[in-house]
């Protein structure tokens, strides 16, 4: 990861909750300098206090990356601190949900480079999947830099257009919490037949999570995952017709759970 750039100019990073400390962590370890960071959190944590970054104290003039890392609710009361920085050469980074690219330009200005990103909840352990979109200010190396350091937290994927960050939202960005209730109810299942709690909830999470590798791993897609451990009218059949009947199983079920997440992530960026 080159922080090159970042470490001469410096970063700004505005919040620092879970998202923003997993950030933080994850550039430290890669050797960006503590001297090159400045936070503005009310709330510092006392992680953060411990790690030499400058905690709320005057910003530099012009740092490569203003990381916007706030709860959308928090972003009216956190963004005068960084309207000075606008319209300069500081490359802004968003990880706010549902703060479209048109409101930061608002405050910053319309030459602003600005990035939106999406980030989901396993960046707390650098397993996440970040789907990001830049404003017509933003060049190629601004994406790039954007990518570099989201790339601290997992993978990273570019959108075509901005529209699109409602889908990802439904998709994987609320995704993990599908994920946690699948595990949820599958070790309930188990208990109801039989199986103790604990162990219940041990097979249910090593099934999801190996399963999850698994897919990222193989070659083959993860229909054909399924086909391979489908053995005719043997017990994975007789479950599977459960789960992907059309009107009572996963394929109408999981479409509208993500077009619920998607139609309110679209309601939220324009209240």
């Amino acid at each position: 990861m080159d922080m090159s750039r970042v470490a001469e100019q410096g970063l700004v990073l505005l919040g620092c909750g879970k998202m923003g400390s997993a950030m933080l962590a994850g550039w430290l370890e890669h050797g960006l300098p503590p001297s090159a960071v400045w936070v503005i959190d009310p709330n510092p944590s006392d992680w953060l206090k411990a790690q030499g970054v400058s905690i709320n104290t005057p910003l530099p003039e012009a740092p490569a990356v203003v990381l916007v890392a706030v709860k959308p609710q928090m972003m009216g009361a956190a963004l005068p601190a960084i309207t000075a920085l606008g319209g300069g050469g500081s490359l802004f980074i968003s990880v706010a949900a549902g703060t479209s690219i048109a409101t930061f330009q608002d405050v910053l200005g319309q030459g602003t480079p600005i990035i939106r990103a999406m980030p989901n909840t396993p960046a707390a352990i650098r397993q996440g999947i970040t789907a990001l979109i830049g404003n017509l200010a933003a060049s190629e190396g601004d994406v790039e830099l954007a990518e570099n350091l989201l790339s601290a937290i997992g993978e990273t994927v570019r959108l075509e257009d901005e529209a699109q960050m409602d889908a990802v939202t439904g998709l994987s960005g609320s995704g993990p919490a599908y994920v946690f209730h699948l595990i949820e109810t599958l070790a309930a299942a188990g208990q109801a037949h039989g199986l103790p709690h604990d162990l219940a909830m041990k097979l249910a999470k090593s099934t999801v999570a190996g399963a999850g590798a698994l897919a990222l791993a193989a070659e083959e897609d993860p229909a054909q995952l399924r086909i391979n451990v489908t053995s005719p009218n043997g017990t994975t059949q007789a479950a599977l017709e459960v789960l992907m009947h059309q009107e009572q199983g996963f394929p109408d079920l999981l479409h509208r759970a993500v077009k619920a997440a998607t139609e309110r992530s679209k309601e939220l960026s324009r209240e």
